[in-house]
This record gives C-alpha cells, structure tokens and sequence, in this order.
C-alpha cells in the first residue's frame, strides 16, 4: 500500500504547483501589451520646423497618466530641453504637453515618453522632430520591452500569486461556511486558509513596493524610495492595492472569529449557522477583494465600464470560489484518507452545488468578457488575446469533463449513504421473563423466537447497530468511492491551476478589440500608395502650348520624399520646357510656400530631398514656361499622409 502524504503538507503542495505553473509563465510570457496607444503629436514625427515650437503636445487613444519623468524632449546633444514635467491640456485625460526652453538650436530634437494607461499597465515610446534642418543626435532612448526587465518580471510574478492568493482564500473560506464548517478545525484547511491569506498578502505589498518601478522603468533599488511610494499611492492601481491591504486585514480579524466560534467542532458536523452578519461580511470581503483588480484592470479602460466592473468582480469571486473550493476539498480528502475516515457525502454535495453555481457566472460572465474584449471571430485566431482566450476555454471544457466524473462518484456516495442511514434500526436479541415449565417455544417462528438463548426468551426488534458485515461492506464502498473522487477532484484542481494562470496572462495582453483598432490603422496606412501623383492640365490659349504636368511625390508621406514632374503635350506625348517651377502650401496652418527647386534631368524635372513637415492636404503651385514670353501657372493639390504609427512598448 502506498504512503499518503501527511495533511500537514497539502497546502504547501498546493501553493507549489501554483508558484511552479506561475514560473514558467512568468519565464515565457514575453512582452505584455498594453491597451492604450499614441496616435498624435505636435510637432509630429519626422517633422522639420521653422522656428522652434513652445511646446510638444502628445494625444493618447485613452486617459493616461503620468510622473515627472513621463515626457523628456532631449536636444541633439542628448540634453533635457523640457524644464517642467506634463500637464494635461485643458484638462483632457488623453493629453500630454510639455513646455520647452527658450532659443533652442537647430537640430534634430527626440521625444521620449512613458506613460500609464487606463488599464494600469505602462506604454512607451519615442518620436523625432527637427528645427531648421535634421541632424544627427545623441539621444539615447531605450528600445527594449517593459517587461523584459527585472523589475517587470517581478511584477508578473507577485501578479501571478495575488491571483492564486485570491483564489485559495475566497474558496477555502467559502468551503468551511457552506459545505463543511467542521473543516475549519482540521489543521490542513487551517493552513491552507492561512496560505491564501499570506500569499495574496506578501504578494500585494510586493506589487505596491514594485509599481512606481514598473511604472517609471527605475531600478530594482528604486523600490526603497519613499517619495516614489508616496506618488504610487496617489495613482488609481496603488489606491487599489493599500485598499486591498486594509481589506485583508479585516479578513484575518473575521477569518479570526470565525475559528473561535467553530473550534472544538466535529470535522464531520453539519453546517452550522455562522449568523447573517458573519456570512454578510465575508461576502463584502469576497466582493471587495475582487473590485481592487477590476477597478485597476481591463474593465476600468474600454467600453460599457460601469456594466464591465461589476461583471468582473463576479467573474473573479466566482473563479476563486470553484478553483480555491477544489483545492480544499482535496486537501480534505487526503487528510480524512490518511486518517481512514470518510468526509461525509452531504459536505461532498453541497460541494458540487456550490461549484455548479461558480460555473454558471463564470460561463455568463465570461462570455461578456469575451465578446467586450475580442469583439469578432475572427480575432480568436488572429491575435494573441484571442488565442490565450481559446487555450483558456479548451483546457476549462477538459476540466468541465473531469468534473462530470467527479459528480458520478458524489452521487455514488449520497446513493450509499441513504441506505446506510435507513439501516440504523435492526433487529437484536433481548432478553424477557418466561413462567417456568410453560411450552418451548419453537426454533423459528415469525414471532421472531431466537433459539440458543439461555433460558428461554423471546427476540423482540429493538434499536441498535446495523450487522458488521454490511457496516464494514459499506464502509469500503465509501472508501473506493471517496479514493476516486479524491483523484478526479486532484485532476481538476491543477487543470484549474492552469485556468488561473490563463486567466493572469489575458490581464497582461492587449485585448481583441483594441488590437483590432491597432490593425486596422495598420493596414490603412499599408494600403497608402507608396507614391502620391497629381496630373494638373494647363493652357495658354494657343497651339502648341497646352498639356498637362504629372507630379509625382514619393514615398508621399511627412519627412524627406522624392519629387519628379514630367510635362506632356496635348496628344499626350512627352514635351521639354525651358523652365517649370514648384512650390507647395499648406493654407490650413499657413506653411509655405516651399520651393521644391526642381532640376532639369534632359527629359524630366526632379529633386530628391524635399522636406514635408506636416500631414494633410497640400496645394501645388506649377509654372510652366513654354517659350521665352508664354508661361502660366496653374494649381492642384495632393494628400501628404502621416508617418507610421511606431507601437507602444
């Protein structure tokens, strides 16, 4: 027969396979996305200016926020040319604006920014501007991911354990209040309770410790800075940590209570009535424990938010309840196994009720999720939300499989239980008076006689213990039926570790909806001509002096392009002219005119280094001279695009 681990080990074996599931990820996970992007600047990128600007403006798709540090514009010579840190502009959360010094040099200038978005999760980027002309620079921005520094993938990590944390409280506590109260005087339940409470405790201050560090890319020593704190503690996630902390400390004190009002309980007791106090409180804990992600996360940022908060908070406490519950009724199994003793079968069925329900508002919950964060079917299989989404929902069908298993075997157990109760009533031997020298009474009668007895005597039915053969048949079935049990519940709680750890990897990666945007714009500017030609006809009001003046810009975009013009005559053959001339404008902003100073190239007209600093429409001003008196100049227009969207990191 094999050993049984001693119960006192259990919840450490639990919480080891969680930190095990948690490292791997934390080694594999790359780089997390965020959910906010930059989509405008002023000046904007690979623009070259006149004069020096006042002030560089940044627009965000969402609110941002931000520290002192969050916007740095360095000069050529890698100097801070910012003397003040952001502000929002006129109060407009999506905005960023920093002033400038005075009398800045010409040059190349470079924008450095980091930010926080909504979602809690930090987003940076760069973008160049010069003033006069380009030049070369010696700013150095870093280019590496967010979270492929040590300080990020720590935070990852202590995320990872607040989640299972969560998880082992909430459905440990939610297993002795409904199923079996009995439970929480066994030193294995009490440990695991209190693992649960340690874990997402250690873990949140750890979390508050790094976020300022996250936030700002500072170093791991960082953490000791007290002003930092001081500054995450003012931001909306570090709000909801402190608030997680004083909620966790009013668990332990009803966590507490609780213990000194069911110590000294059979393991094997009935629920008890803990009060509605009790019971309401908890549940507040339950409910408030799972708001301090919500109000942090995904569901904060996005659409429809008052309805997304709410449904998160359910989803959280209800995965919590389900996988934190199997955890415990493991534990409890091995424990009453290694004692040969038997957990009774109602605790084992208010179990299954109770994560019945769990599923349901995780199923109803989750769909909502799904449909606000991926938005279409496509986006399953085409980006990286949608695909974790799909392992998450595969692996949770395979535990919902195991499941069905375990239920067969609970019912197995309540179906031998309701015999065995039935039979505590039997019939035994009991001894009556009998008048001496009266008749025998026969060996067998339906009177119930009991032959063999000592002086007579009449078998009467009478309450007592149920034959020891069919207690002990009994007991073995129990036994064969909690031992299977105990197996398919194990299988679903480490399937149920590899759904929490889903779970915290979707918190880390852009969602659908959000990606999809991004992609969208993407491919708009891919579908953007690589080249932007305007054909403007002219004529002077005499033969031989009519046609048109093909420009062609190229790659028609903000920054350096390429601009060849080539005249054609009226039968649309190639024409030479002694002189064509071109300047552009942009009347929208008053830019220009700027002259392009084509070049005679004996068949065309060229120049290959023309400066655009701004996107939009633009207005082509074309002389052409035909002779040395008949000239005109005629007008069209041209659509210059914006750079590229460079992503966040």
């Amino acid at each position: 027969m094999r050993p049984v681990p001693r119960p006192a080990r259990t919840s450490l074996t639990v919480l080891a396979l969680l930190a095990a599931v948690c490292a791997l990820l934390v080694a594999g996970a790359g780089s997390a996305f965020a959910h906010a992007g930059l989509t405008g600047s002023d000046p904007a990128d690979s623009s070259v200016l006149k004069e020096a600007p006042r002030q560089v403006t940044l627009t965000f798709t969402e609110s941002v926020t931000f520290s002192e540090d969050s916007v740095r514009v360095l000069s050529p010579e890698n100097q801070r040319v910012n003397p003040a840190p952001a502000q929002y502009v006129d109060g407009r959360g999506n905005t960023a604006r920093v002033q400038l010094s005075d009398a800045l040099p010409q040059g190349t200038y470079t924008v450095a920014w980091r930010v926080v978005s909504a979602d809690g999760h930090p987003i940076s980027g760069a973008f160049v501007f010069s003033i006069g002309k380009p030049s070369e620079t010696a700013a150095v921005v870093p280019d590496g991911s967010l979270d492929d520094s040590v300080v990020g993938r720590l935070y990852a990590f202590f995320r990872y354990l607040a989640y299972g944390g969560l998880a082992l409280l909430v459905g440990a506590a939610a297993f002795v209040v409904v199923c079996l109260p009995g439970a929480a005087g066994a030193r294995p339940v009490r440990r695991l309770l209190a693992a649960g409470w340690v874990v997402l405790a250690v873990s949140t201050v750890a979390l508050l410790s790094l976020r300022g560090a996250y936030e700002t890319a500072g170093r791991l020593t960082s953490v000791f800075d007290l002003s930092q704190l001081g500054r995450t503690v003012g931001g909306r996630p570090g709000t909801a940590l402190v608030v997680r902390l004083v909620l966790l400390a009013a668990a332990a004190v009803l966590l507490k209570r609780c213990a000194l009002r069911l110590r000294g309980q059979d393991a094997g007791a009935e629920p008890q009535d803990l009060g509605r106090v009790v019971r309401g409180a908890g549940a507040a804990l339950a409910l408030g424990l799972a708001f301090t992600w919500a109000a942090a996360e995904h569901a904060s940022a996005g659409i429809q938010v008052p309805l997304a908060v709410p449904v998160a908070v359910l989803h959280l406490v209800a995965m919590g309840v389900w996988l934190g519950g199997l955890a415990t009724l493991v534990t409890v199994l091995r424990s009453h196994g290694s004692e040969g003793r038997t957990v009774p079968a109602g605790a084992v069925s208010r179990f299954s009720t109770m994560a019945f329900a769990a599923v349901a508002v995780l199923v109803g919950t989750g769909v909502y999720q799904s449909w606000r964060q991926v938005g279409s079917w496509e986006a399953l299989t085409s980006t990286s939300y949608g695909k974790t989404l799909l392992v998450k929902v595969a692996v949770v069908v395979v535990l919902l499989w195991v499941a069905s298993f375990s239920r067969r075997w609970t019912a197995r157990l309540l179906h031998e239980a309701a015999p065995a109760a039935e039979a505590r009533t039997v019939l035994r031997p009991e001894r009556v008076k009998a008048t001496v020298g009266a008749p025998a009474v026969p060996a067998a009668t339906d009177a119930g006689g009991a032959p063999g007895v000592p002086g007579g005597g009449e078998l009467r039915g009478a309450a007592g213990p149920p034959p020891p053969e069919a207690d002990v048949q009994q007991h073995v079935h129990q036994r064969v039926h909690q031992r299977r049990l105990r197996r398919t519940v194990a299988v679903e709680a480490v399937l149920g570790v590899v759904v929490l750890a889903a779970s915290t990897l979707l918190t880390g990666t852009q969602p659908s909806r959000a990606a999809g945007e991004s992609a969208a714009a993407a491919a708009a500017a891919a579908q953007e001509p690589q080249a932007k030609v305007a054909t403007v006809p002219f004529d002077m009001g005499t033969a031989g002096h009519q046609g048109s003046v093909q420009i062609t810009l190229a790659p028609g975009r903000v920054g350096e392009n390429t601009v060849e013009a080539v005249v054609f005559s009226a039968d649309g053959g190639l024409a030479t002219v002694p002189e064509l001339r071109l300047t552009l404008t942009q009347e929208a902003v008053g830019i220009g005119p700027i002259d392009a100073r084509l070049k005679n190239q004996k068949g065309f007209w060229a120049v290959y280094d023309l400066q655009l600093p701004m996107p939009g429409e633009w207005t082509l001003n074309i002389t052409v001279r035909t002779s040395e008196i008949d000239q005109v100049t005629v007008r069209g227009s041209v659509h210059i695009a914006p750079l590229p969207r460079r992503p966040a990191a």
